[in-house]
């Protein structure tokens, strides 16, 4: 049945079609962090934005990116062969050694829960030959099949680099993507894992505290820390409850603690405020005498208090908590009814008149050899 929209119209939606939706700024927590930006992990709606488009040095969540893209193009099973390059790089690893081999899926592991950075040196040259053709080939993934727009990688493990940067927005965005993936979120929820090295048996322990259970909060499940002296502490985090998922991004806070403190804010506020609701497919919307509907059953996100919804020219659906758009979409035109009636009617007409002229011609036809055996007749007597 249609529903008639004036100014504010039903909720809107987000799935495989969804339109990037950017929220307006608004700050009603008090974040610490240069930028931050949370996520519901299943619709993209953008519940939280602070400098979320702001390009900013990630560190180590970089590695989130790495992990997907190395997952998706790569063989799991493979064994990589260590290289010296690999062994040499600087900051955190997994003390690899020069010819090791090593499966792929345990490189993603160590680089993924103990940040090793010599495991993403590996995994990319393994996966692309050379770390350059890596952070090519994912810079141009992450573009067109996730469909981020300022992000620039030149590396698979986030040291420092005045051209490798990102936005909290796309690093929620490559996240969400991310998750849907059952090995990448396996490993990102990973809180320890036994590792037998050639050089360093150990216990990997997440050095997300909130992962680890450190910092008692309940829900979360995933993280991933980074820090490089021109990035400062970033995080990034995913959490749920019986009623939503969401996914965290804080990026350029001067403490660790303020990126935790940051996060449990964010995460509060979207698990306690928001909400999911199912537009039908066979729901038609009017605007200005135009009519809309969705292609498919539809799963958006509204406040538990409910929200405002608005109608582009353009057919496209919006979803407005407050002053912010939190999801935006593309609804389908039909024809107005009148205009079906008269194709319709039209088709009928041309139908008609086909079989109209079939029988003509058959009576026709009847006609002239009735006519003709009458003259035979008539000549004969």
């Amino acid at each position: 049945m249609s529903k008639f929209v004036t100014f504010f119209i039903l909720l809107f939606l987000v799935s495989s079609n969804q339109l990037n939706a950017y929220a307006a700024e608004n700050h009603p927590l008090e974040i610490k962090s240069e930028a931050a930006v949370l996520l519901d992990s299943e619709t993209g709606a953008v519940l939280y934005n602070k400098n979320s488009e702001e390009k900013l040095y990630p560190a180590s969540l970089t590695k989130i990116a790495t992990a997907i893209y190395a997952i998706e193009n790569g063989n799991l099973e493979d064994i990589v062969t260590v290289s010296a390059r690999a062994v040499n790089e600087e900051g955190t690893r997994v003390y690899l050694e020069e010819g090791e081999k090593v499966p792929l899926k345990k490189l993603i592991q160590g680089m993924l829960i103990n940040s090793g950075n010599d495991a993403a040196i590996a995994i990319a040259e393994h996966v692309d030959g050379s770390v350059e053709q890596f952070a090519d080939n994912m810079n141009q993934y992450l573009k067109e099949k996730i469909g981020v727009r300022n992000t620039h990688f030149t590396n698979p493990n986030g040291l420092f680099d005045e051209t490798h940067y990102t936005t909290a927005l796309d690093l929620a965005i490559i996240t969400n993507y991310a998750k849907m993936n059952p090995v990448f979120s396996e490993i990102f929820g990973t809180k320890e894992l036994g590792w037998s090295g050639k050089s360093w048996q150990t216990t990997l322990l997440t050095h997300h505290r909130l992962l680890k259970g450190e910092i008692p909060f309940e829900g979360i499940t995933g993280g991933k820390t980074g820090f490089v002296n021109e990035s400062k502490h970033t995080l990034a985090t995913t959490a749920e409850n019986e009623n939503l998922k969401v996914t965290a991004i804080v990026l350029k806070a001067d403490r660790s603690e303020d990126t935790y403190t940051d996060t449990e804010k964010l995460i509060e506020f979207g698990l306690k405020s928001f909400k999911h609701r199912v537009i039908k497919h066979n729901e038609i919307f009017t605007f200005k005498d135009k009519e809309y509907y969705p292609k498919n059953d539809t799963i958006i996100t509204e406040h538990v208090n409910g929200s405002q919804e608005t109608m582009t020219d353009q057919g496209i659906l919006k979803v407005v908590n407050g002053n912010q758009v939190i999801q935006s979409i593309q609804i389908e035109m039909i024809a107005p009814p009148k205009q079906v009636e008269v194709k319709k009617e039209k088709l009928l007409s041309s139908e008609q008149s086909s079989i109209n002229i079939f029988y003509g011609i058959i009576i026709f036809a009847f006609a002239a050899l009735f006519l003709g055996v009458r003259k035979r007749l008539v000549k004969r007597q």
